[in-house]
């Protein structure tokens, strides 16, 4: 298993904390901020499409 590279929380209002990593084996991850050994994977590509989409707006619903 590759190393994870956790970037700092992004947090709304100081709770409720996400974490996206990388590895050098190209994948991506997403976690709650404290549980990052229960996370979501997927590919660098799947998490940039992801964050172009919600950039877009496309997940603007469920706000």
């Amino acid at each position: 298993m590759s190393h994870i590279r956790w970037e700092d929380p992004f947090c709304g209002d100081s709770s409720n904390c996400f974490r996206i990593g990388t590895d050098s084996a190209g994948n991506a991850y997403i976690a709650v901020s404290g549980a990052e050994d229960h996370y979501v994977t997927d590919t660098r590509d799947a998490l940039r499409a992801l964050i172009r989409d919600i950039k877009a707006g496309k997940a603007d619903h469920l706000l």
